[in-house]
């Protein structure tokens, strides 16, 4: 078991050989540096998310340009990135309206989405229910995502977006996520907001169907 042998049979022959005591310090010697490679993997993966984090956090006001966008599709892309997670015990219930197309910057607003998800997932360890809201309100659109975690104790509610706070363990967040959201959201002149409960948490997003309009 510690060299990730489950299967047995294949190998009983090599163990009846008279040198099988070399044969298996050499496979304990092969198990070891599979797991330092899967240590080195695992933290090459946290750093990266870091530095992704720290890079849009210090440039997320691109050059890129505003345009008409469809919300509902951008979500549905990001639903679709985390395919593989939500097969595995994540029921996702849809409750979207139709809506007009929004001014927006789309791979901005899409990296709101995609954080939220992400949140939404880690908050339920993958699995559990994941509910979407899409709705017009009068002047704005109404976005909401809902887990079914354990929620978010109501002592840190206030900190949730403040730069470099994180409730993860150490290596598994920034603490850039959320403030990187409110800073997306502020650029569009709409607003995020946060409610939890044991058992729920909603992240609801309001964005103003005429830019030119601030949400208050």
């Amino acid at each position: 078991v510690d060299m990730g042998i489950y299967e047995a049979d294949d190998f009983l022959s090599l163990l009846q050989k008279g040198d099988r005591d070399r044969i298996l310090e050499i496979a304990y010697k092969l198990s070891e540096i599979q797991r330092g490679t899967q240590i080195i993997n695992t933290a090459a993966d946290r750093a990266s998310k870091v530095v992704f984090a720290l890079k849009t956090y210090a440039r997320y006001d691109s050059s890129e340009k505003m345009v008409q966008s469809n919300i509902t599709q951008g979500i549905e892309t990001v639903l679709t990135l985390y395919q593989n997670n939500l097969k595995h015990g994540v029921e996702v219930i849809r409750n979207f309206a139709k809506i007009p197309p929004v001014p927006c910057y789309v791979d901005q607003l899409n990296q709101v989405w995609t954080n939220l998800i992400h949140n939404a997932l880690q908050a339920m360890e993958n699995k559990g229910t994941l509910t979407l809201e899409i709705l017009e309100e009068g002047k704005y659109i109404k976005v909401s995502v809902t887990d079914s975690g354990k929620g978010i104790p109501t002592e840190i509610m206030p900190k949730i977006f403040t730069p470099f706070f994180t409730t993860k363990p150490p290596g598994e967040g920034s603490g850039l996520g959320l403030d990187i959201v409110k800073k997306i959201l502020d650029k569009h002149r709409g607003k995020i907001e946060a409610a939890s409960v044991p058992g729920t948490t909603t992240f609801t997003v309001f964005l103003p169907v005429n830019f030119h309009e601030t949400i208050s």
